[in-house]
């Protein structure tokens, strides 16, 4: 591998995080503006609340984007992720295909980059920058000598003295 392969490399970790923290953030967006109508709503109008399929898809796209955002652990990033791909996949057979097959007529450009995006951190994952992971540094850091906070003091097993 070349130099700037490996260097390349070690930035991968962090890149990714970085890519799923703006994908996250785009698709929390982009279900605020349908569910709440941030950002001055949805170019159809707000849906009412219930109303299938546009209000529950801007759900799931608010609460898998957060998730997705914030990396609620790998598993949750993943399956979160996997669902909100799900969603932008449907998006885009029931509304956007029967106008045209490529996306770049019928307006589906979004339902596809969301979909695959999402697709990407589900399958290989949220990356090294995740809630969880700081959670966990946080906890390791407690039982650090000279830390403020003492470490958690084992149970004894059961049964035993």
């Amino acid at each position: 591998m070349s130099p700037l392969g490996r260097k390349l490399e070690l930035a991968s970790p962090a890149v990714l995080s970085l890519y799923r923290l703006v994908i996250g953030l785009l698709f929390t967006c982009h279900g605020a503006s349908t569910v709440l109508g941030a950002f001055g709503g949805p170019m159809g109008g707000k849906p009412s609340v219930g109303h299938w399929p546009s209000w529950w898809a801007g759900l799931i796209q608010l609460v898998c984007g957060a998730l997705v955002f914030i990396g609620i652990g790998d598993a949750g990033t993943r399956l979160a992720a996997l669902l909100g791909s799900g969603s932008m996949a449907y998006a885009y057979f029931t509304v956007h295909q029967k106008h045209d097959l490529w996306p770049i007529k019928n307006g589906g450009e979004l339902s596809v980059l969301f979909c695959w995006s999402l697709l990407l951190i589900a399958i290989v994952g949220p990356g090294e920058w995740t809630l969880s992971a700081a959670l966990t540094r946080a906890r390791g850091s407690a039982s650090l000598p000279g830390s403020s906070t003492p470490a958690p003091v084992a149970s004894e097993p059961a049964g035993k003295p």
